[in-house]
């Protein structure tokens, strides 16, 4: 019987299996989300910041938790994955992640830049590395009409704390 799948479903499960890989374990237990104690399955917004004039105006960024694990083979640390939602002409200021930070594109397409490095133009299906205190210029959605999406997986300590450090321009 072939099933009818989303090429999103289809995304998360490349990125699970990526992740699997790298990190020596199992991510994908089952096909739906964990819900994680302590809130962490609120929406977080992105505070708009300087990005230009008008930066104020511009859409801000929400990240939604979907699960955060403790790693058994890596003491002291858990994988957390968030899906980053971008509506058409969002902006994400200056900022840096507690930990290791993997982005993968499932829709849309997001310009992001960090820092001492080049502005690129990530499309559905690509990817991103952010090293652990890694300066993240900024993120935006490359269109002005259409929302964009990312899943981020965080490697970082366990507490599922906050996944994003805002900093100063």
């Amino acid at each position: 019987m072939i099933e009818d799948v989303s090429s999103r479903s289809l995304a998360l499960l490349g990125v699970a299996a990526i992740a699997s890989g790298l990190l020596g374990m199992a991510v994908v237990q089952s096909n739906r989300a964990t819900t994680i104690a302590g809130g962490m399955d609120a929406h977080i917004d992105m505070m708009g910041a300087d990005a230009g004039e008008g930066a104020a105006a511009r859409p801000t960024t929400t990240v939604r938790p979907l699960s955060c694990e403790r790693l058994p083979n890596v003491p002291g640390h858990s994988i957390t994955t968030a899906l980053v939602e971008f509506p058409p002409n969002a902006y994400t200021p200056r900022h840096r992640h507690p930990g290791s930070v993997t982005a993968f594109v499932i829709k849309g397409a997001l310009r992001s830049q960090m820092e001492g490095g080049p502005a690129v133009t990530y499309t559905m299906g690509q990817t991103w590395f952010e090293a652990p205190g890694a300066i993240h210029s900024f993120a935006e959605n490359a269109s002005a009409t259409e929302p964009a999406e990312l899943l981020a997986i965080f490697v970082a300590g366990d507490d599922c704390g906050p996944l994003t450090i805002p900093l100063p321009n």
